[in-house]
């Protein structure tokens, strides 16, 4: 897998021009675009019609959670859209990602489409124990992060989203073949949102398919240096874990 397959850059912009210039700049350096609530909400279906044209992939980073029905027929129009890779919340329970799954299944074969990878949300990585603590949950992040990859392998997901701390427990319990994405991903410490992070390259290392891109990327002096940076160093280290 080439390095740069790795990489979802995150779209989150706030007009679609802006979102425009990032894909171009972009395009040839990471593997996918995700596209989340901000920009979806604001330009709708064509900043993927804009993504695809450029012979790039999208994520469409929705976090479905609704009742089964409703969550499986938003995702048939994701998939109508050609989205790469779509997601759902976990919490949504066992019934809803199984329907989904099962719908979308049918809705592509039906359709000659290509499916999209489905993939659910475990726990956010803007929570910690004492949120989930403040929420009424009384396991830790691990545990029910543990609770809900399970949960969705069961249900014929694809892989979860998860945090870094979480790679090598998901990998372990799911298997080599279950996608893991990353989101979090940060090059230098830097206090924001987002309470469990992780450096690109031991992303990759504990198992990560795929990590999320974004502000610490679009920020830098010369961000396209960066990524093929991030690249080597990825390639590297995979080489001599491979020795």
């Amino acid at each position: 897998m080439d390095p740069r397959e790795h990489f979802i850059f995150a779209l989150d912009v706030e007009h679609f021009e802006e979102a425009q210039k990032l894909v171009l700049e972009f395009k040839d350096h990471v593997g996918m675009f995700k596209v989340g609530k901000q920009l979806f909400t604001h330009c709708g279906p064509k900043i993927v019609d804009f993504i695809k044209m450029k012979k790039s992939k999208v994520f469409l980073d929705l976090k479905y959670h609704d009742i089964p029905n409703t969550v499986s027929k938003a995702s048939i129009e994701a998939a109508k859209l050609g989205v790469d890779m779509l997601n759902v919340h976990t919490m949504g329970g066992f019934t809803m990602m199984n329907e989904t799954r099962q719908a979308v299944h049918n809705a592509v074969k039906t359709l000659t489409i290509q499916r999209p990878i489905l993939i659910g949300v475990t726990v956010l990585t803007s929570l910690d124990n004492g949120e989930l603590e403040r929420m009424g949950i009384t396991i830790t992040v691990e545990a029910l992060t543990r609770k809900l990859a399970l949960l969705a392998k069961e249900a014929g997901m694809d892989g979860v989203v998860a945090g870094g701390s979480e790679i090598e427990l998901i990998r372990e319990l799911c298997g080599k073949d279950f996608v893991i994405v990353t989101p979090g991903v940060r090059i230098e410490e830097k206090k924001d949102d987002q309470k469990r992070t992780i450096g690109p390259v031991e992303a990759i290392q504990r198992g990560a398919t795929y990590i999320v891109l974004g502000r610490a990327v679009r920020d830098n002096t010369n961000p396209r240096a960066l990524l093929e940076k991030i690249s080597r160093d990825i390639a590297n280290a995979t080489s001599v874990g491979k020795k």
